[in-house]
């Protein structure tokens, strides 16, 4: 028999496969986990674009200047419906049983997400519009800071422009929002306003890593069971100390109530719906989709509150929605050393077998590639022994 062994030099040139064309490139870019990722990016942005209506007709039309208790009536709704849901489980998985191992975490975690909604809802008492635009944004570089080290999310340089791209597109609509002469607030206490603002996203920044981790790791109805309990409890305490004067104020009739169940209705669905989209992408990626709420706001303010218009808002958006592309059209991927990833890991109900020690010689932790949008066409360097 006669074996005819064919080696790289023998191949003719040119029969290699072609570099694909730019079609291809671009539909490799814009695939369907990408639109998804956007689609869900966009869904909480107009969660949030109904919250900030509802709020300015609430502050605006009837003096009703209340954070804590609109907060105080989504942390209710969420007791109602998740924790009462964790309350009827059977397992590890019921409420006693979490609250037996984890309950100071979650109470921290409760506290962390109340004082963040209320300095950013009171800031716009104290400072202008576009610097709770502008500073708000100060919970992007908190979140890659935080995944970075607690997470151990390893980011490549087109997530760090498609990050840029996203706060340079907001700086340009709030530049144009001075420009116009849109600004809100009292400007002899803006410094105090700003500090709130800065405050709230960075408190924003650890609520939403820790809810990250919770709902990759644990579940999305414990973290939202858990919120309900203690955040109903600790707001419930903040509103009969600071604002029981101010709810006495509110001139009620249907109207404040519409807008208050509104509120409610839109919060409730921004917190159910965001641990489902973190868990597809991560806590960057929605902040990031989140800069968008400020133009939907903006776009119904033009019917709404006579907002004057300018070009300048299209180009924020298509700024914003090229850097989100940017952002997710390349994978991110975590670092799982064993050594580092068990100090943050909670594995108090769910035994694991622990990790094979490292061998001398060998420093390299495990390498877990995640994102919605593989790099398929990208090949794992291979290693000759």
């Amino acid at each position: 028999m006669i074996s005819v062994i064919s080696t790289a030099e023998s191949v003719p040139k040119g029969t290699g496969t072609p570099a694909p064309s730019l079609y291809l490139r671009i539909r490799k870019v814009l695939s369907r986990d990408l639109l998804v990722t956007l689609a869900l990016g966009q869904v909480l942005s107009l969660l949030i674009c109904g919250i900030s209506l509802t709020s300015k007709y609430l502050a605006d039309d009837f003096h009703a200047c209340t954070p804590v208790f609109q907060s105080f009536l989504n942390y209710i709704l969420l007791f109602l419906v998740y924790t009462t849901t964790l309350a009827v489980r059977q397992g590890q998985g019921n409420l006693l049983a979490i609250l037996k191992e984890r309950w100071w975490k979650y109470m921290i975690l409760g506290l962390i997400d109340i004082e963040a909604n209320y300095l950013v809802l009171k800031a716009y008492q104290y400072t202008t519009l576009s610097s709770v635009q502008l500073l708000d944004c100060f919970v992007i570089p908190v979140v890659l800071l935080l995944s970075r080290f607690f997470l151990l999310v390893r980011y490549k340089a087109v997530h760090f422009v498609g990050a840029g791209l996203c706060l340079l597109g907001i700086g340009c609509m709030a530049g144009t929002d001075v420009l116009l002469g849109r600004q809100q607030g009292l400007g002899e206490q803006k410094l105090y306003g700003d500090l709130m603002v800065l405050g709230g996203a960075t408190l924003y920044g650890i609520s939403n890593i820790c809810e990250e981790f919770i709902v990759k790791n644990l579940s999305r109805v414990e973290f939202l069971g858990m919120m309900g309990l203690f955040g109903s409890f600790f707001s419930g305490i903040q509103l009969a100390i600071m604002e029981h004067k101010e709810l006495l104020k509110v001139p009620w009739d249907w109207q404040i109530g519409l807008l208050y169940v509104g509120f409610t209705a839109f919060m409730f669905g921004l917190y159910s719906f965001m641990p489902v989209v973190i868990k597809k992408t991560s806590a960057t990626s929605v902040n990031l989709s989140l800069l968008t709420a400020d133009l939907y706001s903006l776009f119904c303010g033009l019917f709404l509150f006579h907002y004057k218009f300018s070009g300048l808002y299209l180009l924020s958006f298509f700024v914003i929605i090229l850097g989100l592309v940017l952002y997710s059209s390349s994978s991110t991927y975590v670092v799982h050393d064993p050594r580092v990833y068990k100090q943050f890991r909670n594995t108090g109900s769910q035994p694991t077998s622990d990790p094979p020690p490292l061998s001398s010689g060998v420093m390299e932790p495990a390498v877990t590639y995640t994102t919605l949008s593989s790099d398929a066409g990208e090949e794992l360097p291979v290693r000759v022994a």
